[in-house]
């Protein structure tokens, strides 16, 4: 006998609350918001995200690994659908624009706990003056051109989320000084690809009036529409405005 799935059931009010949730769970693994494979976030995401209790989180979880839906092992719960596996991407340059620095080049990165640039608060939802993880980064090359400056600021949720950028606030917040970590902070993607975060990433380019200039806006934003960081990025160039997306997702 064919077990029933929550999609078999039409979806009443009158059904328990774990039973919605998990179809609500199923919709979002069948549409490929969370791709095959890819590790589910953690039960008290889910909670936040549905705006339930962890209780019926975990019921509704149960529900779809009864069903062969989800399955846990040692990573966590992740999705059992068919489908396409998720691939590892290649690591991600951080902040956007970085490049290892050339013979004689300058490559300068530090990082603090501070109150970030008011466009960085209001894009990532922080309350005016509240501090947070700002990553500053400067290349340029021996003779001086080619520099590039960028400013990365991080929201309240990659603190949370992500435990290396929580130790490195830690650490900036105790130090006040250019922290050592900084330069590890090239890892950021991976951290938050790792911690069950799906990436997607919007770039956007403008040239900047009356310079040889372009500044880079990248935006980052998890499965659930919560921004993670900021960056800008302004360097020397001369092109066209150009606005591109790519997602990346949790690492399996």
């Amino acid at each position: 006998m064919a077990r029933t799935t929550p999609h078999d059931r039409p979806l009443t009010e009158a059904q328990p609350l774990y039973w919605r949730i998990a179809t609500r769970l199923l919709d979002e693994l069948s549409e490929g918001t969370i791709p095959p494979g890819e590790r589910l976030p953690s039960e008290r995401q889910l909670a936040l995200h549905y705006e339930v209790s962890r209780e019926t989180v975990r019921q509704a979880l149960e529900v779809l690994r009864h069903r062969g839906l989800v399955a846990t092992d040692r990573r966590g719960s992740h999705a059992t659908l068919s489908g396409p596996p998720v691939e590892t991407p290649s690591t991600l340059t951080f902040p956007v624009g970085a490049r290892p620095a050339g013979p004689g080049a300058v490559d300068r990165a530090t990082v603090a706990w501070e109150t970030p640039p008011p466009e960085h608060a209001a894009a990532l939802g922080l309350a005016t003056h509240r501090a947070t993880l700002v990553h500053r980064y400067e290349s340029a090359g021996a003779d001086g051109r080619g520099r590039r400056t960028a400013v990365t600021s991080f929201s309240a949720v990659a603190l949370a989320e992500v435990a290396e950028l929580a130790r490195c606030r830690d650490r900036a917040d105790g130090d006040r000084t250019e922290g050592t970590a900084s330069a590890q902070l090239r890892r950021a993607y991976d951290w938050m690809r790792k911690a069950g975060l799906t990436l997607h990433h919007r770039d956007t380019i403008t040239r900047l009036p009356g310079a040889p200039s372009v500044r880079v806006t990248r935006r980052v934003h998890d499965q659930y529409a919560r921004p993670l960081e900021i960056t800008d990025l302004v360097m020397d160039a001369q092109q066209d405005a150009l606005v591109y997306e790519f997602t990346l997702p949790a690492a399996v």
